[in-house]
């Protein structure tokens, strides 16, 4: 009886209402399989044996592992994974430190100046120095052919010290703070042994953004460095995709294992993309459950 009650009690959308859902879940099914599409393209094509531009078909042929082959043989690669795992690992946490430092104080409401500073910090958003200034820069600065010219530059990122100060002044109550100072917690302690503990769906959020951008990054790489043993990963597969500089790659892998020149450069792609890419992969699981969360900050008040 309780459950026919509470069928009964159940409000059923109207026609409208169940003509715009049925729609809304083929739209996204469609934007869901226009997604999907290039990445299951990509996964199965690093497998195929002979690819070719011309076709488009997802599951492979000839299966084989010849592309990995050669990309693991390729030396490079496994200097180019160092650097970019080294350099990913410090510029989110020199990221992370400068953004935190630079957002608490902006969300404190008795900062004095902060719209002032506040706004610096946007005008660096829209206006910066051009490439030619900031390179004459990293140079008096002596940072060209260094780690440091690849981290320092862009430790502050404006758009995530917005997220992360947003973050401090809507969802860490007030009230914490002033209980604290009544137990004679200073602004450094106050910060370290509340406000962060609180505060790890922002920092796993602004986190994933600063490591996905350094780890995709080659830019600043290109512009700034000059020994090739300092490289990221980035750089490498810039040189193999799109100046098809892949002649050592190629002198190292079986000549009969693939048909032609073309078909195993092909391969050795789409196996380099799918190794490059395995570190994000591996990351985001375990962000995910952090990642709702945080970049539904400032949406509901109360």
């Amino acid at each position: 009886m309780l459950e026919r009650s509470h069928r009964k009690n159940v409000i059923r959308p109207c026609l409208q209402d169940r003509v715009l859902l049925r729609a809304n879940e083929i739209l996204m099914f469609v934007f869901a399989v226009i997604i999907a599409y290039p990445l299951l393209f990509v996964v199965f094509s690093s497998f195929e044996g002979q690819v070719s531009t011309l076709t488009l078909n997802i599951f492979p042929k000839k299966w084989s592992i010849e592309g990995y082959k050669a990309v693991f043989e390729y030396r490079w690669i496994w200097v180019g994974y160092r650097n970019s795992l080294l350099y990913t690992l410090l510029g989110t946490l020199i990221g992370l430190a400068f953004c935190v430092l630079a957002a608490y104080p902006l969300s404190q409401p008795n900062l004095d100046g902060r719209g002032f500073f506040m706004g610096l910090f946007v005008f660096t958003m829209y206006f910066g120095g051009g490439l030619i200034p900031t390179y004459l820069t990293m140079r008096d600065y002596r940072l060209l052919d260094s780690v440091w010219v690849l981290l320092l530059p862009g430790a502050v990122n404006v758009y995530n010290m917005i997220i992360m100060r947003t973050y401090f002044s809507t969802q860490i109550p007030r009230e914490l703070k002033e209980a604290s100072q009544l137990d004679g917690c200073g602004e450094l302690r106050y910060l370290w042994q509340i406000v962060l503990p609180l505060s790890v769906p922002i920092l796993m959020v602004v986190g994933l953004y600063y490591a996905v951008g350094i780890w995709n990054s080659y830019f600043d790489a290109m512009i700034y460095m000059t020994t090739r043993s300092k490289m990221p990963l980035s750089v490498f597969l810039r040189d193999i995709l799109i100046l098809n500089d892949s002649s050592d790659m190629t002198a190292a892998m079986d000549p009969d294992a693939l048909v032609s020149l073309q078909e195993r450069q092909n391969v050795m792609k789409y196996a380099l993309i799918m190794v490059s890419s395995v570190p994000m992969f591996l990351l985001y699981p375990f962000v995910q459950r952090y990642f709702i969360k945080g970049v539904m900050i400032g949406s509901v008040k109360g």
